[in-house]
């Protein structure tokens, strides 16, 4: 269980980071970035993306600020910070470490 949650959490917080590479975003279009960079098959609810930004907020990784849109409705537009593309650096690397070990075992249990 503690794998599963950890495994989650980081996994997002990459995407997250990572769609905010390319400049910012409020929280919705980073939803719809996800899933449609996925091709439908990450979908994130916002009952698990919020809390994740505001945690990325408080670590430093993002910044915020609202922002009018249409003139009429503001949105929270988030985006990456030098610590957080410093810590997209470490969590793409952590990826790709664990990543390989998966791909190590499903590669014994073929043998």
């Amino acid at each position: 269980m503690k794998l599963r949650h950890y495994l989650l959490r980081g996994t997002l917080d990459m995407l997250i980071l990572r769609t905010l590479l390319v400049g910012r975003a409020h929280g919705h279009q980073i939803a719809k970035h996800i899933q449609s960079s996925t091709e439908d098959v990450l979908q994130v609810e916002h009952g698990s993306l919020y809390p994740a930004l505001h945690r990325l907020e408080r670590r430093g990784w993002l910044t915020s600020k609202w922002e009018s849109a249409d003139g009429k409705r503001e949105f929270k537009y988030y985006r990456l910070s030098a610590a957080g593309r410093k810590q997209l650096a470490v969590e793409e690397s952590k990826w790709k470490r664990l990543v390989g070990a998966i791909a190590r075992v499903a590669a014994q249990a073929k043998g």
